[in-house]
């Protein structure tokens, strides 16, 4: 029992040298005993460097010029004169439609506006034989009304004769206006014939444009429905394919950087894997979000999500240059841009050459509440005082850009002005000069952990680097 006893002491005992041991390196990799605990950074030196401000977007390659060919008349493709990539120029027939129906309405037409001009003829004949009747009626009118006053006829007489000359006179007025009706038949009539003689012209289709047939959606024999109706049928598509563009969302927060003009790089990705790049230039910048312009009742704009990201759309032109040897690689009917092509855009705003720069890593932000004002400072006099400090507007926080720097081995936090930036560096324009050591990471120290006052130390691979590196040189 006494060995069984003995043996429980010496281990009780050892397991609480280990908890104190473990406890005692706990404490001084905290910092409560011996060396106190230091963050270990990257450093990093300011520099002058060159920067080129950059926006990057993707999108689809597309002819700047397309036009849709949809017919105005319905009926049977009878011929189709053209094929999907044939150049074609403007004015030449694309294809027919089949104009029985409307041949015959034209024939209706002409029919109308003959039998309209026949009627007003007649209707000018009438007018003269009623002009006839009233003077023949004036006539009697007039001598049986001297009669009358001779006392030679009795009244019934004289009244029989002034109502004939009345009636004559109403002839006269309602023949001529049958006239004028008979004119304005014939106007109706022939802008009957008209619209008939343009619509049977309208079952020709030319081409409106120079370009290549991009897309063709129809076939002879098919039936197309005409945009008189309704939406109508897409036939075909007609493109200038040597003069092509991107189209690219760009989000707002950077479509304030793109000005109308801007160069840009353009890599288009059936071309990727040869490297080849090609120069665009911004020729058009949407001044209404892209998904809003199609929407513009309130409830359409209403039910958008509130977390959707908002972009505006912008045309980049490739330029022809970039891509000539191209053009005489291919053949006649091929071009080395398609529409609908993916290409992603980097559009060059801002070009700044030897400039103050640091890691954008080595940037951050930091807040802080301005101090009080004289006269608010002090606890409350009274127990009112709370009440009356929640009706008081709060101090919105002050956002700062800043950088830290190493001051005898603690961090230091120094407020910069920041410029324009690429994918790397960022523009300094004040608070730092060249040379200047700063600190550049982990990027979790220099965003979130860093305060001013923390005690900070090179990585410890860093100085081995340096080591090695200074002792090969050495050698």
């Amino acid at each position: 029992m006494a060995r069984k006893s003995s043996k429980r002491i010496w281990w009780i005992t050892a397991g609480l040298v280990v908890l104190l041991v473990a406890g005692l390196f706990g404490a001084k990799q905290a910092g409560y005993i011996g060396k106190p605990k230091t963050t270990e950074v990257e450093y990093t030196n300011v520099k002058k460097t060159d920067i080129i401000e950059r926006v990057s977007a993707s999108g689809k390659v597309q002819p700047e010029v397309e036009v849709k060919l949809s017919p105005d008349v319905s009926g049977e493709i009878i011929s189709l004169n053209v094929a999907e990539g044939d150049s074609v120029v403007k004015g030449q027939l694309l294809l027919k439609i089949r104009p029985d129906n409307y041949e015959s309405m034209l024939a209706r037409a002409q029919a109308a506006v003959n039998s309209s001009k026949a009627n007003y003829e007649q209707t000018k004949a009438m007018v003269a034989q009623a002009e006839a009747r009233l003077l023949q009626a004036k006539a009697n009118f007039d001598r049986n009304k001297k009669l009358y006053n001779d006392k030679v006829i009795s009244a019934a007489d004289y009244e029989q004769f002034a109502s004939t000359f009345g009636v004559a006179q109403q002839d006269v007025e309602s023949t001529r206006a049958n006239v004028s009706a008979a004119l304005f038949n014939i106007k109706s009539a022939e802008a009957s014939l008209k619209e008939a003689s343009e619509n049977l012209r309208k079952t020709s289709i030319f081409a409106p444009v120079s370009g290549i047939v991009s897309l063709l959606n129809v076939e002879a024999g098919e039936r197309v429905v005409g945009t008189s109706q309704m939406a109508g049928t897409e036939m075909m598509r007609i493109a200038n394919l040597r003069n092509m563009e991107v189209r690219v969302n760009v989000n707002e927060n950077d479509i304030v950087r793109v000005t109308l003009g801007d160069t840009a790089e353009i890599d288009v990705d059936a071309y990727s894997a040869s490297g080849r790049k090609f120069k665009g230039i911004v020729k058009e910048i949407a001044n209404t979000a892209a998904g809003l312009a199609s929407s513009t009742t309130s409830s359409a704009v209403s039910s958008a999500s509130a977390d959707a990201v908002t972009e505006f759309e912008v045309k980049v032109k490739i330029l022809n240059e970039s891509f000539a040897d191209l053009l005489v690689s291919k053949s006649k009917k091929s071009y080395p841009f398609k529409p609908g092509m993916t290409a992603s855009v980097e559009i060059i705003t801002e070009r700044k050459n030897n400039v103050v720069t640091v890691p954008i890593a080595a940037v951050t932000t930091r807040s802080n509440t301005p101090p009080a004002t004289e006269g608010q400072q002090g606890p409350p006099s009274d127990e009112s005082a709370p009440e009356e400090d929640d009706k008081k507007p709060k101090k919105a926080e002050v956002i700062k850009e800043v950088v830290f720097i190493d001051v005898n081995g603690k961090a230091e936090m120094k407020e910069v002005k920041t410029g324009i930036s690429d994918f790397e560096n960022i523009e300094i324009l004040s608070g730092l000069k060249p040379g200047d050591r700063i600190i550049s990471g982990p990027y979790i120290a220099v965003s979130k952990n860093l305060k001013s006052g923390d005690l900070v130390e090179k990585k410890k691979e860093d100085v081995k680097k340096d080591e090695k590196k200074s002792n090969e040189n050495a050698n």
